[in-house]
């Protein structure tokens, strides 16, 4: 890296990817200056608090916690003086809609559940974890940190991706070693955490599966928001700049081509020989940026052909009761499961069923709400804003029916003493978060969107601009956006080296 010229480096948003790229440009020797449009950092991984239930908005489960550990240890520090990663067991908790559960751990306490469900799965639940090693190796150990920018060397990988039948989905994959079609979907779900439907999701993200059986399920002591306070503390310890509520409405452009600064909503101009974009991929080219700088292509165009992730309708709500029984990660899963997902990402409609993702982080921190009390969200896959949704008129009545099937479900008594409740629809994902389409994870974890398909982290349109977080390579997700803003700052690094 080249510490001898200084170079003035503006972020634009403070995610996850955002806060790891200025905490590694300003270690590097650079002058970072960070612009966040909200009045907090973390992007999607906010934070409230209300009548003293505190509640993660957004991602909360870590895996694997070595990168966070590989961020702090870049800037001289060590992780653990800063925030507090616990593991959580089990991983997961699956509710089947024909009253079955099961508590997906560690690889001993699987065999035992899935003999439950279905002796003859044992064998294949041990064959799918060992079609999967490879896929992971391939997939996040080497390629997850390696840019993809020419058509080459996506093509490098065509034999691999043959011999590990990439061209499947991950559902065509799971259904190849297990029966049961419980367990299907219990080792399938997981590209739903990075926006991908598990029946057109390459079967390359199995590695999701095998992250998780390697390294466990992390959690942030005290709530993501905790990691996030870390990390903005540890970029102000090495002399790095934020300011919030303040929106980037203009990347600005020398004739050259090069980036020469932004300017806010509020017609502050900031100048900048490197500009890092957290921000929404699709916005990031389509609103940020003049039309005059793309000279060979249409970049409305390619973003407005993009197949987008599905959104998301968090429901965050306080119960003056606990649920010792309940566990910190559940997935209540509907009585569908293809039709649902074909509802959410092909016909994009918002049917009367649903499946969702019930956190309920006071079973590890029980000081994340009242004594005797439990802060809880449900966050529930909805197809995005191509839905047409009117979601001001239709939110009251969908967060209803989710609180009243859960405590039908497995919350017995949440009506009863439901203290605190607030929603957050696919609506607020575009207009709070800059979320094209309201999209909960930007582009699809397609084939096609993946590796060199995928925007770029360096801009092919714009010397000087870069791109961090889940729009860009390696894709969504705590760990790939952490590993994309290792990815770009170190083709920064690269490129000054040179003299680019």
């Amino acid at each position: 890296m080249n510490k001898r010229v200084e170079k003035q480096v503006v972020i634009i948003g403070g995610g996850l990817g955002g806060l790891a790229a200025a905490i590694r440009m300003q270690h590097a020797g650079h002058s970072a200056i960070l612009l966040e449009k909200r009045h907090q950092l973390g992007g999607r991984a906010s934070v409230f608090t209300e009548k003293g239930y505190t509640f993660d908005t957004g991602p909360t489960i870590i895996t694997p916690p070595f990168l966070i550990n590989e961020l702090f240890e870049f800037a001289g520090k060590d992780v653990a003086d800063y925030v507090e990663l616990v593991k959580v067991s089990p991983k997961y908790r699956l509710y089947f809609s024909d009253g079955t559960f099961m508590d997906y751990g560690d690889y001993e306490d699987n065999i035992e559940q899935i003999e439950k469900f279905n002796p003859q799965d044992v064998e294949g639940y041990t064959k799918f974890l060992k079609a999967a090693k490879p896929i992971y190796e391939l997939g996040f150990e080497q390629l997850g940190s390696m840019p993809f920018e020419t058509i080459w060397s996506m093509a490098k990988l065509a034999p691999a991706g043959i011999r590990y039948r990439a061209y499947r989905s991950v559902y065509g994959m799971v259904s190849a070693y297990l029966k049961d079609p419980r367990l299907r979907i219990a080792m399938s779900f997981n590209p739903l955490f990075i926006g991908g439907n598990p029946f057109t999701a390459t079967s390359i993200y199995t590695l999701i599966t095998y992250i998780e059986e390697k390294h466990g399920v992390w959690w942030a002591r005290g709530g993501t928001h905790k990691l996030v306070e870390a990390m903005e503390r540890l970029f102000k310890e090495l002399g790095g700049e934020y300011y919030l509520n303040s929106e980037v409405d203009l990347i600005e452009v020398a004739d050259s081509n090069r980036v020469k600064g932004v300017t806010t909503t509020d017609g502050k101009s900031y100048a900048a020989d490197i500009v890092i974009s957290n921000a929404d991929v699709a916005n990031t080219y389509m609103k940020l940026l003049d039309r005059k700088v793309f000279r060979k292509r249409n970049a409305d165009g390619r973003y407005k052909r993009a197949k987008y992730s599905m959104s998301l309708f968090m429901t965050y709500f306080g119960v003056e009761k606990q649920y010792p029984d309940m566990v910190h990660h559940s997935i209540v899963f509907g009585p569908r499961y293809k039709e649902l997902l074909d509802d959410i990402f092909k016909k994009k409609i918002v049917p009367d069923d649903f499946s969702t993702y019930l956190h309920i982080p006071t079973r590890t921190d029980p000081e994340l709400a009242p004594p005797g009390c439990e802060t809880m969200y449900a966050c529930t896959p909805v197809a995005n804003l191509d839905s047409g949704t009117d979601w001001k008129s239709k939110k009251e009545e969908f967060s209803n029916h989710i609180l009243s099937t859960l405590d039908r479900r497995v919350l017995p008594g949440l009506l009863d003493n439901l203290a605190v409740k607030r929603t957050f629809t696919p609506a607020d994902y575009e207009t709070e978060l800059n979320s094209y389409k309201g999209a909960g994870f930007q582009l699809q974890p397609l084939l096609m969107q993946s590796g060199y398909f995928r925007p770029h982290n360096r801009s092919r349109d714009v010397k000087g601009l870069y791109l961090v977080g889940a729009g860009t390579h390696p894709g969504a997700g705590v760990p790939s956006v952490i590993m994309s803003a290792d990815l770009t700052t170190q083709m920064i690094f690269d490129d000054l080296e040179k003299g680019l």
